[in-house]
C-alpha cells in the first residue's frame, strides 16, 4: 500500500512552484489528474517552441520531474460544458493545485468558495507569486522577483553586488511549504471533516532563507548585503586541474583538522583574526591551486573535515551518493529514456511508486471522462477539448 492511495488530486497549475506538491502525491501513490488548459499549451508552444515530431515532444513532456506520476486530461475550463465535468472531480477529489493570479481561477467559476459548495472537504491550494492578499497580491512574478521582495537575492551569492540564481530558489520553496501546507490542511480534515483554503506565496516562502541572519541581528534594518570578505567557516576554491570544491569547516574542531590538513595549522588560532583573513584566504588559494580536486578530497576525507566536489548538475545526478539513495531515476519513455531526480525522501514502509512518464496532453481524457460517466464522443463534438470558447488571463 503507498502513503497516499486513495487520494485524488486535481492539478491546474501550470509551473514548478504549483506542480510540486502534485509531483510529490503522484510518487506517493495518489491518483493526480493533470487539468490541461488548451491555451495554455498553445502559450508554452509559443514561448518555448513546439517539438518537431510526436517521438520529440514525448521527451519535452517526459523531462521535467514534477510531471511524472500524473494522469492528463485536456480540457478547456472555460467552456459552458466544461463546467459538469469539473465539478464531477472536484466533487471526488480531495485536493485542488492551481497557481493563476488571485481571481483568475474565480472567473472561471473555479474559485475555492464555489468549489466548496460542491465538495466541503476539498483541500483548495492556490500557489501565487505574493499570495492571496496584500497589497501586491495582484501582481505577476517569477522565482527572482520573489527573492527580491522577500530580501534573499539581497544576500544568496554572498557578494555586494546581487546576481541573478542559477536555480529556482523560490520555486522549490513555495512548492514544498504548499505541500507542507496541504498535508497540515488534511490533517486537520481528519480531525474536523472540513476543507480548507490554502494560500501560498512564493514571496513568503523564500522568507525563511533570512532565518539564521535575522536571528542574529539586534536590528533588522541593520542587514545590508553581504560585504564578501572570506572567513574561515569555508570557502570554495579552484585547484590545479580547474575543478572546484567546497569546504564548510567552520565549527573550531574541523577548522583545526582543516589546517593541519593543508600544513597550516598556525591558522586554527586566527579563525577569527578577522585582520588576517585575506592573506589567509589568497594563501590557502594558492596551495589548492598546486594540486587537483582528487588529491585534495583525499586529503581531507583522510583528515574527516568537510570538504565536497562542486558538481555540475549531471555530475549531481548521476553520483554513486545520488545512486545509491535512489536520486537518479532512468525513466522509459516510448521515445527513450529520460533521466529525473528520484523522490527527495524515504519512508520505511511506504516507498514511492515505480515513476511513469507524462503522458501526451489528453492521453486520459477517454478513461478519466469514463470513470465519471461522460460521453468523451459527445465533449469532443461541443469543442470542451479546444480553445475557442472561454475567457482566460
Amino acid at each position: 500500500m503507498t502513503a497516499l492511495d486513495g487520494l485524488t488530486v486535481l492539478d491546474f497549475s501550470r509551473f514548478l512552484p504549483g506542480a510540486y506538491f502534485g509531483w510529490l502525491a503522484g510518487d506517493m501513490g495518489a491518483d493526480v489528474i493533470r487539468i490541461e488548459h488548451p491555451r495554455e499549451l498553445a502559450k508554452a508552444k509559443a514561448m518555448f517552441g513546439s517539438a518537431a515530431d510526436e517521438n520529440a515532444e514525448v521527451l519535452r513532456r517526459a523531462r521535467p520531474t514534477h510531471t511524472r506520476n500524473k494522469r492528463s486530461l485536456l480540457l478547456n475550463p472555460g467552456h459552458p460544458q466544461a463546467a459538469p465535468v469539473l465539478h464531477a472531480l472536484v466533487a471526488r477529489a480531495d485536493v485542488l493545485l492551481e497557481d493563476y493570479r488571485p481571481g483568475v481561477m474565480a472567473a472561471m467559476g473555479l474559485g475555492y468558495e464555489a468549489l466548496a459548495a460542491i465538495n466541503p472537504r476539498l483541500i483548495y491550494c492556490s500557489v501565487s507569486f505574493a499570495g492571496q492578499t496584500g497589497p501586491l497580491a495582484s501582481r505577476a512574478g517569477h522565482d527572482p522577483a520573489a527573492l527580491a521582495v522577500a530580501g534573499a537575492l539581497s544576500r544568496l551569492n554572498g557578494t555586494p553586488e546581487p546576481t541573478l540564481p542559477g536555480a529556482q530558489v523560490a520555486d522549490v520553496l513555495a512548492g514544498a511549504h504548499a505541500s507542507i501546507a496541504v498535508l497540515a490542511a488534511l490533517q486537520a480534515r481528519h480531525a474536523s471533516g472540513k476543507g480548507q483554503h490554502v494560500d501560498v506565496a512564493m514571496t513568503d516562502a523564500a522568507m525563511p532563507l533570512l532565518m539564521v541572519a535575522l536571528g542574529r541581528a539586534e536590528d533588522p534594518s541593520g542587514i545590508g548585503f553581504p560585504d564578501g570578505a572570506w572567513h574561515p567557516k569555508g570557502g570554495v576554491w579552484r585547484c590545479a586541474d580547474g575543478e572546484w570544491l567546497c569546504t564548510t569547516d567552520m565549527e573550531p574542531r574541523y577548522w583545526a583538522r582543516f589546517c593541519e590538513a593543508m600544513g597550516r595549522p598556525d591558522y586554527a588560532a586566527r579563525q577569527f583574526d578577522t585582520a588576517a583573513h585575506p592573506a589567509m584566504r589568497d594563501d590557502l588559494a594558492t596551495l589548492f591551486a598546486t594540486q587537483p580536486r582528487a588529491y585534495w578530497l583525499g586529503l581531507f576525507e583522510a583528515a574527516d573535515t568537510q570538504a565536497m566536489p562542486v558538481l555540475t548538475p549531471g555530475e549531481a545526478l548521476r553520483h554513486p551518493h545520488a545512486q545509491a539513495r535512489d536520486m537518479h531515476v532512468r525513466l522509459p519513455t516510448s521515445a527513450g529514456t529520460v533521466e529525473q531526480i528520484g523522490t527527495p525522501f524515504r519512508l520505511s514502509d511506504n516507498p514511492p511508486v515505480p515513476p511513469r512518464p507524462a503522458p501526451l496532453p489528453g492521453a486520459d481524457n477517454a478513461a478519466i471522462l469514463t470513470e465519471l460517466g461522460f460521453d468523451v464522443a459527445a465533449l469532443e463534438a461541443a469543442g470542451v477539448f479546444s480553445s475557442e470558447q472561454g475567457a482566460h488571463r
